[in-house]
């Protein structure tokens, strides 16, 4: 049976908008779900890994283009989570990033966290968050107590 996000489910999308299911696109967001919050890069990479030495992976242009379709279609999401490039994740479980500034650890929180501050927000300034999309930074547990968090 696929999951809400499987094959299924992502052709039934692409054939609404004319599209076609390729391997590349199964292949992308299989990589997406498995690896959680992964760049481009190491979605590519991951692909390539798959395919082994004489197999055919998508190239890096096709993984973005791929990334782009997937997330206009609603399965997955991504994140600025500082600096580099943006990771991306399945829209199954929304939530929002937390990232530690120390160690760069990234954890999930549930997005119901900041209801009231999106209550807010919409209420002040007509402001709707979307939370798929939310990244805050600070400092974990961990870097906290061993006394490493950044100044």
């Amino acid at each position: 049976m696929a999951s809400e996000h499987g094959p299924a489910p992502l052709a039934e999308r692409l054939r609404a908008r004319g599209l076609r299911l390729t391997p590349q696109r199964e292949q992308v967001l299989a990589a997406v779900s498995a690896l959680d919050h992964a760049t481009p890069e190491a979605i590519g990479a991951r692909l390539r890994e798959q395919a082994g030495p004489g197999g055919a992976a998508p190239d890096t242009s096709t993984v973005y283009r791929t990334l782009e379709l997937l997330e206009r279609l609603g399965l997955v999401w991504h994140t600025h989570l500082g600096k580099g490039a943006p990771v991306y994740h399945s829209s199954e479980h929304p939530h929002l990033h937390v990232v530690c500034a120390s160690c760069g650890d990234i954890a999930s929180a549930d997005p119901a966290l900041l209801d009231q501050a999106a209550e807010r927000l919409a209420a002040d300034l007509g402001f709707t968050v979307d939370v798929g999309h939310v990244a805050l930074s600070g400092t974990c547990r961990r870097c906290r107590e061993s006394g490493t968090e950044q100044s």
